[in-house]
């Protein structure tokens, strides 16, 4: 039996999405993504799984994003802020207005919630 109020991170079932930096945002290396979304529901929330290969991009972010680290090392840093240093089981929240980069040392696997 299949409950419509449960939404499980079962990736077999979600046709991931692939995607890349912007070209004007890209700081260093061919980072590629891929995105499982696992649920789009109504009032702008997103949640599912994200992956990341090595590189570094600027980010900038007018949602709030909540993720948690499942594998990989990246470092997060806010313009004139320090470094944020993420492994495996690491969590962090994202607000709007936060504005750095993001670098990936060691592909980068995250599952996430977004609010815009």
């Amino acid at each position: 039996m299949t409950s419509v109020n449960i939404a499980t991170f079962d990736l077999d079932a979600v046709e991931p999405e692939e995607g890349a930096p912007a070209p004007d945002r890209l700081i260093a290396g061919d980072p590629r993504f891929t995105t499982w979304n696992v649920e789009e529901a109504e009032g702008g929330i997103y949640a599912g799984v994200w992956q990341a290969t090595p590189g570094k991009w600027r980010i900038e972010y007018d949602e709030w994003e909540y993720f948690h680290i499942l594998s990989g090392y990246s470092i997060v840093t806010e313009e004139g802020g320090e470094p944020v240093h993420l492994r495996a089981g690491d969590r962090l929240v994202l607000r709007p207005g936060f504005k750095g980069s993001w670098e990936v040392i060691e592909t980068t696997r995250k599952d996430y919630v977004i609010r815009l």
